[in-house]
């Protein structure tokens, strides 16, 4: 039996204080945004909370997709990784970037060497200076493939996309099968869903088509992502069968906004290759904010998936 859990779209706060020089630029935008709307549902507490809860479930591995800071300033980044190293070992910890942490030109980079033992895969060291030299990646732990993607670029102010390139769908193929001959249960990482309509389209990612060819293509078990801080359930088509697309809350949001309360996806993982058993418990913070509970379980498999409309019908949950 195997434990991961999944959090995302962290936006640790409170914001540090900005040079005129970091303002001009699109930072002015998420600092405006910050002040009028996130800052008053994104809270330190509620993480804390939600991390402490979640060490009590003693998971094997934690996978992290995305957007650890929000305006990528260096101070942030920098803090991000200490905040990485507060909360467990890198051996245990899978962590993928997301739009904020590419928010401004060179701030995809930055990101990723501060993180970098929390992103590097089992390959051993690539250079953090070229996207195309890091990602795809893949780190075994016990019967998983966990292969990180990558659509964090940074882009024009009002705009919050992601991009995923003909190469990395191709290195991407390539490390799905490989894991698939290992026997091992594949599952991908990426910040932006990868489903049509799962986000308006200043939001969506580029590359929607690619992602779910490589998917097909390369087979996989499991998909995680974040971006829309919603707990959602999309589905994708692949050579082998249905392959569950999973989204999570924001694992800051408070309570009172229009986004659900902060969670966390906590999969049991047991079977073996073509019979695997796979429950996902979900954890969301309660109306009250002062504690964690189970408010959802979903049994992926060992029973037979209903039938749904692929790939663009989606499941809230």
């Amino acid at each position: 039996m195997f434990k991961f859990a999944h959090i995302s779209d962290i936006h640790l706060g409170p914001l540090p204080n900005l040079t005129l020089r970091e303002l001009f630029s699109k930072r002015i935008t998420g600092f405006v945004n910050w002040h009028r709307n996130r800052r008053k549902h994104l809270f330190v507490n509620t993480l804390d909370l939600l991390l402490s809860d979640l060490k009590t479930r003693d998971p094997d591995h934690l996978v992290i997709t995305g957007d650890l800071v929000n305006l990528a300033t260096g101070i942030e980044i920098r803090l991000a990784g200490e905040w990485l190293q507060s909360i467990g070992e890198p051996q245990d910890t899978t962590v993928v970037p997301g739009n904020h942490d590419a928010y401004v030109r060179g701030a995809h980079d930055r990101s990723v060497k501060e993180w970098y033992p929390y992103v590097i895969g089992d390959e051993g060291t690539r250079s953090w200076d070229d996207e195309t030299k890091v990602f795809p990646t893949i780190r075994r732990r016990g019967p998983v493939a966990i292969i990180g993607c990558s659509t964090s670029v940074a882009t024009p102010p009002f705009s919050a996309s992601g991009y995923f390139s003909p190469r990395q769908a191709r290195e991407t193929v390539n490390l799905l099968k490989k894991a698939g001959e290992e026997g091992l249960f594949r599952v991908v990482l990426i910040h932006h869903p990868p489903i049509h309509g799962a986000t308006s389209s200043h939001k969506r990612m580029i590359g929607i088509r690619r992602f779910a060819a490589a998917i097909s293509t390369g087979g996989a078990e499991l998909v995680l992502h974040g971006h829309t801080h919603l707990n959602t359930i999309y589905w994708l088509k692949s050579h082998h069968g249905q392959v569950p697309v999973v989204g999570i809350a924001s694992a800051s949001q408070g309570p009172g906004g229009r986004k659900p309360r902060a969670g966390y996806n906590l999969f049991t993982l047991s079977g073996s290759p073509g019979a695997w058993n796979l429950v996902c418990d979900r954890y969301s913070l309660t109306e009250t904010a002062d504690a964690v509970a189970l408010d959802h379980s979903h049994l992926f498999y060992g029973e037979a998936i209903p039938p749904v409309s692929i790939p663009e019908a989606a499941r809230m949950i």
